[in-house]
């Protein structure tokens, strides 16, 4: 396994040096040209050259308009002291850029650059080339990135920039600011998640956007961590994609979430830190830094977090035969969870010049959860008499370790939009698990029956995954593009599980036991064309992916997987067109129609025939014969802007899905009971699996308004009314099902402003937000409603508001629980569950920023630049 990485990481390395050296050939011949009035870009001319762009020290932006004028240093013949002769005269382009053309060779030349409201700008420089002396063809001088400083403004403390909203929506993605969300201030990636809008969160930290699993990723690429492995203090901002383009991963059925953590660009030594306490036990700190001086930008932030509190479950069962009641079943359980995870993600950007950026990045997580159970069962028969009980404890540990190492590359030609992106990112890891059961059982005067059970568990796994990509822009004119790029992805992963009952100090290996591997391969290319025929903006693109999963049992050597395409014939399985059309109605609405075609592949712990028993009652176990799902989706969005900065989207979407991977759940047979006896299973547990149901359709209507009330209040509401209708059969066992559900969400903000600045409450923030989800079908039953609420408080504090202190309340009325309901021929089954009780928690947080703090001290000037 470690080889095939090996020799991937090796081609892949390979093609990415091979394009960097062919890029930077190409840069040689064609920079930048000068710019003209009536042309946007014109040929280069043959012949010296200099070239450079000017920045803003504080949005890293480009100057515009700002004059550069080019000197050369010659020596008065008669004096014999260097003096300037003006060379050539320019204005920046709009995004900084200037270019000198045809400039003689002299030795020595002087650049000065003003602009208003900015500091002068003034550095000689050496131009000939020394070796040759002058001889050699022609020369180019790249100046690089050069950065101006506000006039009479010296940056003591960090950049303070115009506030913005918690929700940017778009007509094909909506941003959300998690600064805003003080409710999740000091938590995880899962308390951001619950505030927004269209995205819910599971008992288990599984994340729904619009009733469908999305994909995760961090920094637009996947990632082996989970939601609650991420803290909420090092998110800068989430996005969501709920109908991708071709643009990106096929199998994004659900839409896309993609986390961007944190990484400051400012000048200078910037930070922030962070401390938070809450109860039940909750402590965290969080540490981000940067420092950015000449080419080099250093990043670093680190990450504690730890939380443990006590939840309940419970569970009500009846067993029929032929529709009549066999007996009843009563489970009430009592989990401790402890949850703790270190973390420290640091990294270097390299700004060779103002065309190629170099970024190096790496990341560790370390973690330690626990989860203690008590399980109280009751047994009766069908007259409701209790005939036995049950107590189950379990003590269960899990640790990790993940690395996450990328390298990206940008390069930026002359041609402005036009670039070239090439990344490469690797995680791995691995877990070690171990658990202990115990089940003993009652006669209902209390008397045991027999001997206990005990069960005893222990595993480890290592994960690997490489991803590597290039992603190419080239802008055609005023609104045309195309959009190409290439992806390989691979996953190598290996497990072992041993299980082993214990009697009388003897351990026997169970049949649960289950050591597998598997590589998990897709291989994609795409191409997106932009344009616009009259007042109609288009985007079309086609996607093409060849995935393979290719699973093995080691006992048995069984094999289990799939193969796409996995002939010639069957092309249509590989291809995923997209279609968005556009329409500006006037400055302030939009509306917009898009398509796409997207595939579901079939998890390992879907395909897996490994039985989990940490549930006695409700056991899991894969499907091996499952196959992914296809899915056409259509979005129409229409969107409106209002004077005062709020707005409105409304998107009426529909989904139809072939081959469904639906969950299936039945009572155990008598022959994987008697498999499973020794592992302390009930003979009524209910065996939970997959399979491809015929079709499901997904159709709804959401509505979103953020709605500004002076610059104090804003409130957020998003309201989700879908229906869903499952068309689905096992074993002559009709599965289909039909429903409306709907769900409401509702974000509140206010801040106290006021011109007295001695006021004790100004800059002090309140946010409320509250969730509500109807119950919805399955298609064996329905997931019951929930509801929470949560509230916070932040005051700024200090000059420039440079420290905040926040009180937040999770979960308000402790109603977050989730429900649901199986009715089948067999059982009816009420269960209950949660994994998070109300908690309160107080966060400190600091920031802080020097631009003039530097590591090598050089002369004071009026600039930040280098050559």
């Amino acid at each position: 396994m470690h080889s095939n990485i090996y020799i991937f990481m090796r081609y892949i390395t390979l093609l990415i040096t091979t394009i960097f050296f062919a890029l930077n050939v190409t840069a040689q011949v064609d920079k930048e040209p000068l710019p003209t009035e009536n042309a946007e870009i014109s040929e280069i001319q043959s012949g010296n050259s200099v070239y450079g762009k000017v920045l803003d020290i504080q949005t890293n932006k480009g100057v515009v308009a700002a004059s550069t004028q080019l000197y050369a240093r010659l020596q008065d013949e008669n004096t014999h002291k260097e003096k300037d002769s003006l060379i050539a005269v320019m204005l920046t382009k709009p995004n900084g850029d200037f270019y000198f053309e045809n400039v003689p060779a002299y030795k020595n030349l002087h650049l000065v650059i003003t602009a208003v409201g900015y500091g002068n700008y003034d550095k000689n420089f050496p131009f000939v080339n020394q070796k040759t002396g002058g001889n050699a063809p022609f020369f180019k001088k790249d100046l690089g990135n050069i950065i101006l400083t506000r006039k009479n403004e010296r940056l003591a403390t960090i950049t303070i920039v115009a506030d913005r909203p918690a929700l940017r929506m778009g007509i094909d993605k909506k941003i959300f600011d998690v600064d805003k969300s003080i409710t999740s201030k000091g938590g995880t990636a899962i308390d951001v998640m619950k505030n927004i809008p269209s995205v819910s969160v599971d008992v288990d930290g599984n994340v729904q956007l619009r009733n469908s699993s999305p994909t995760i990723f961090i920094d637009g690429r996947p990632t082996i961590l989970t939601l609650d492995q991420i803290s909420s203090d090092d998110i800068d901002r989430i996005e969501i994609i709920t109908n991708p383009s071709a643009k990106y991963d096929a199998s994004t059925t659900g839409g896309i979430i993609n986390i961007i953590l944190k990484k400051n660009k400012r000048y200078g030594l910037n930070g922030l830190v962070s401390a938070t306490v809450g109860t039940p036990e909750r402590y965290s700190g969080n540490v981000n830094l940067n420092l950015r001086q000449g080419k080099f930008n250093f990043f670093v932030s680190s990450h504690y977090n730890y939380s443990d509190n006590d939840a309940q479950g419970k569970s009500f069962r009846q067993n029929k035969s032929n529709g009549i009641v066999d007996n009843y079943f009563n489970q009430n359980s009592l989990n401790n969870h402890a949850r703790q995870f270190f973390a420290i993600r640091g990294g270097v950007d390299f700004f060779l010049d103002n065309r190629n950026t170099f970024t190096l990045s790496q990341g560790y997580v370390n973690g330690r959860f626990s989860n203690i159970q008590t399980q109280d069962q009751e047994y009766y028969d069908n007259s409701n008499q209790l005939t036995q009980s049950g107590l189950r404890n379990s003590n269960s540990h899990f640790q990790f370790k993940r690395n996450s190492s990328s390298l990206l590359y940008t390069h930026k030609f002359p041609k402005e939009g036009k670039t070239i992106d090439a990344s490469m990112k690797v995680n791995y890891g691995g877990v070690n698990d171990n658990d202990e059961i115990k089940n003993t059982f009652y006669n209902p005067d209390h008397t045991v029956i027999g001997d206990p059970s005990l069960v005893k568990n222990d595993g480890a796994n290592n994960n690997n995954q490489v991803t590597a990509k290039i992603d190419f822009v080239n802008p055609l004119g005023e609104d045309k593009k195309i959009e190409a790029g290439l992806r390989s992805y691979v996953n190598n992963y290996s497990s072992y599980f041993n299980s082993y009952a214990i009697n009388n100090g003897a351990e026997t290996k169970l049949p649960l036991s289950n050591n597998y591997k598997y590589t998990e391969m897709v291989q994609a290319g795409y191409i997106t064309y932009t344009g616009k025929l009259k007042s109609i903006g288009y985007q079309a693109g086609l996607r093409a992916e060849y995935s393979k999963f290719s699973g093995t049992l080691i006992d048995s050597a069984k094999k289990f997987g799939y193969e796409y395409p996995s002939e010639i014939k069957n092309i249509w399985d590989a291809l995923f067109p997209s279609l968005y059309l556009s329409k500006k109605l006037n400055e302030r609405d939009e509306i917009q129609l898009n398509y796409s075609r997207r595939i579901r592949r079939p998890n390992f712990w879907e395909l897996n025939p490994f039985i989990d028993i940490n549930d006695p009652l409700n056991i899991q176990q894969g499907n091996p014969q499952l196959k992914p799902e296809y899915s056409n989706s259509f979005e129409f969005n229409y969107s409106k802007n209002f004077k005062n900065n709020s707005n409105f989207l409304a998107s009426i979407y529909y989904r139809n899905t072939t081959g469904d991977i639906t969950r299936y759940s039945d009572t155990i047979t008598t022959a994987q009971y008697d498999q499973l006896q020794n592992a302390g299973v009930d003979p009524n547990a209910i065996l939970n699996t997959f399979i491809n149901s015929k079709s499901t359709n997904r159709a709804g209507l959401e509505l979103t308004l953020q709605q500004k009330f002076g610059d104090n209040f804003d409130i957020t509401p998003n309201v989700n009314i879908g229906y869903r209708k499952v068309n689905a059969n096992q074993n002559s066992l009709d599965l289909s099902n039909e429903g409306f559900d709907f769900s409401s969400k509702i974000t509140a903000n206010y801040k106290i402003k006021s011109e007295d600045k001695s006021n004790v409450f100004n800059n002090l923030s309140f946010q409320l937000t509250a969730d509500y989800h109807s119950p919805r079908v399955i298609p064996q039953g329905r997931r019951l409603e929930r509801f929470s609420s949560d509230f916070a408080i932040q005051k700024d504090l200090f000059k420039n508001n440079r420290g905040t202190i926040t009180f937040s309340v999770n979960d308000i009325f402790n109603t977050q629980r989730y429900g649901v309901i199986y009715d089948t021929p067999s059982f009816y089954q009420e269960a209950y569950s949660r994994r998070w009780v109300r908690s309160f928690r107080i966060t400190f947080s600091y920031k802080f920023g020097n631009s003039d703090f530097s590591l090598f001290r050089k002369n004071k000037d009026n600039n930040k630049g280098d050559f």
